[in-house]
């Protein structure tokens, strides 16, 4: 178990707290708030921006429930569980549902632990995606994830996160050869790669509070996270295309955000 006792720390910006904060929620701080303001000066269309992100994310879960039958998830990189979280909407439709959420934020987790305390089939975990081994071994998630059953890992809005010097790319091909088949990756990934103004300014902001971001990946790089997978329609891309239902989905911001749905096979 976390340790509730864990104090958050309200001198620096936190990134579940931000997109707590993004996303419309109350989990936040002045000094979250202040770098999201900060890049929405140049692109209000962050806010938007997120709230795809998690539509997105919305209806990958729901698609995955009802028609592939997953109702088991490892969530990682999962932040604060207070927006139309994975549980939620997993066991609205399948009350079995199990979901494991992972956070390399200690306070993080002890929080959202909190948040989901005396709720069934849902842990929290404290885990770094680029140290995949160590959540795969990790106890709650053998206990709560049955790795001979489909399972469906959820990297959303994460793994930009993660250097290039820490080989993402490896570290999701970890976690997925764990995977029997049948299971599913969900992934979003923000590219500002050909997006010079919005890019300096996210950079700059990200720099002065000692975050790394990792924007500038192209969306072919972003697709060599799929490889070996089966990528469902439509493929990938920006997250108000991934299966909206409308015949021209409304650009809602300068921020591009990649998104994709994968089986195993």
């Amino acid at each position: 178990m976390t340790d509730s006792s864990l104090q958050i720390d309200t001198t620096r910006p936190g990134l579940a707290r931000m997109y707590d904060y993004l996303l419309g929620g109350t989990e936040n701080h002045p000094v979250d708030r202040a770098l999201v303001d900060e890049i929405a000066a140049t692109d209000p269309g962050v806010f938007a921006a997120a709230r795809a992100n998690r539509d997105f994310l919305i209806r990958a879960v729901t698609h995955l429930v009802e028609e592939a039958g997953i109702n088991q998830f490892l969530d990682l990189g999962s932040g604060l569980p207070t927006q139309d979280n994975v549980h939620a909407i997993a066991q609205a439709i399948d009350p079995s549902a199990r979901v494991v959420y992972v956070d390399n934020d200690a306070t993080v987790a002890a929080h959202a632990e909190s948040l989901v305390s005396g709720r069934d089939n849902v842990e929290v975990v404290l885990g770094d995606v680029a140290r995949p081994q160590a959540i795969l071994d990790d106890p709650r998630v053998r206990k709560l994830i049955d790795f001979d059953r489909p399972v469906a890992l959820l990297l959303v809005a994460v793994l930009h996160f993660v250097p290039d010097a820490e080989d993402p790319w490896a570290a999701v091909r970890v976690l997925l050869d764990a995977l029997p088949a049948g299971s599913h990756l969900v992934l979003s990934h923000v590219s500002l790669a050909e997006l010079d103004e919005l890019a300096g300014t996210t950079d700059r902001a990200f720099e002065k509070r000692s975050i790394e971001l990792n924007a500038n990946r192209t969306k072919e790089q972003i697709r060599r996270f799929f490889d070996g997978l089966e990528l469902l329609e439509p493929g990938l891309v920006e997250t108000t295309e991934w299966r909206s239902g409308t015949a021209a989905p409304r650009k809602v911001s300068d921020m591009v955000i990649y998104a994709g749905l994968a089986r195993k096979n």
